[in-house]
């Protein structure tokens, strides 16, 4: 009788382990299972479906023909393609280090102790929150080859020509990353700080007491705490970087000429403009490529150093 009613116990409490461990799957289920619904609807299957139009021609009616590898064989002789690629990667290659700069500065600023250290962070912080249309506007009112006031600031200083800023296929693509780094640094910003909120102050004081000054704690103390923080902003800003679209269409549409197309808007004309969905997918390919290419080796770089 002891062992029958030892062992009815025994089953009854693994069915209620059983019981509650169904519980909690169903429990967190319905937590992801939105989240995950959301992203196979909007992003997952989206993504595929590029992956095959890629291969295809496809003007938005009818069905897609395969075509195989005709579209990339096609981007290796179209000269409009590789003047986008050649911009992406020139606006990635100032944008990226001239933000992470900037904003890294802010966030040693604004971190001290000063009078209105708010005030400035929200000011900071502004121009990303700011509708990209009013930017655009006010931009390309400042950097007017007549009457700006940048080139009437530059004149005054003595400058016989100031460059024609978005009118020039030379200076356009500058004008642009000024733009976009003034509109992004603020968001870094509060990535920085949230970073250097997180160092030790002790690291500070023993490094204070070997002697060191202000530039050598920042290069021994700052930098090495703020790695993650830094590693992680890189890899958003080199993806942005790299999509960068909205700007670029608002200010210059791509001009002038061709001097400030980048893949994405080249995507975006050859797709909604020309429906040729087929081409604008394999184009698109192109930069997914690029991003993933670029972001694994951040990857692998950051995590060589942590070794």
């Amino acid at each position: 009788m002891t062992t029958e009613s030892s062992l009815d116990t025994r089953e009854r409490s693994a069915r209620r382990r059983g019981s509650l461990s169904r519980r909690n799957a169903l429990i967190g289920w319905t937590f992801v299972l939105p989240n995950f619904l959301g992203f196979a609807l909007m992003t997952l299957i989206p993504v595929l479906v590029l992956f095959y139009l890629g291969f295809s021609s496809w003007n938005a009616f009818g069905t897609p023909e395969f075509v195989g590898l005709a579209n990339f064989e096609k981007l290796l002789r179209d000269t409009t393609f590789h003047t986008a690629l050649f911009n992406t990667g020139y606006y990635a290659a100032f944008h990226i280090p001239l933000t992470l700069a900037v904003s890294l500065g802010l966030a040693l600023l604004l971190n001290r102790k000063i009078r209105g250290a708010a005030f400035f962070r929200t000011v900071a912080f502004f121009p990303y929150i700011t509708s990209i249309v009013a930017i655009a506007v006010v931009w390309n009112m400042l950097f007017s080859p007549e009457a700006g006031p940048i080139n009437q600031l530059l004149s005054a200083l003595g400058v016989a020509e100031p460059p024609g800023w978005t009118s020039s296929t030379d200076w356009a693509m500058p004008a642009v990353i000024i733009v976009g780094t003034w509109r992004d640094m603020g968001y870094y910003m509060l990535l920085f700080l949230a970073g250097l909120q997180t160092v030790p102050g002790e690291l500070y004081e023993a490094a204070r007491m070997d002697g060191t000054n202000a530039l050598q704690r920042f290069w021994h103390v700052t930098l090495p705490c703020l790695r993650p923080t830094t590693f992680f902003v890189t890899v958003m800003l080199t993806i942005a970087s790299f999509k960068i679209f909205d700007l670029i269409l608002v200010m210059t549409n791509g001009g002038p000429g061709t001097s400030t197309l980048v893949l994405s808007q080249y995507i975006y004309r050859k797709g909604f403009v020309e429906n040729d969905f087929g081409y604008a997918s394999a184009v698109a390919m192109v930069l997914f490529g690029i991003c993933i290419t670029v972001t694994v080796v951040q990857f692998l770089l950051n995590k060589r150093r942590e070794r």
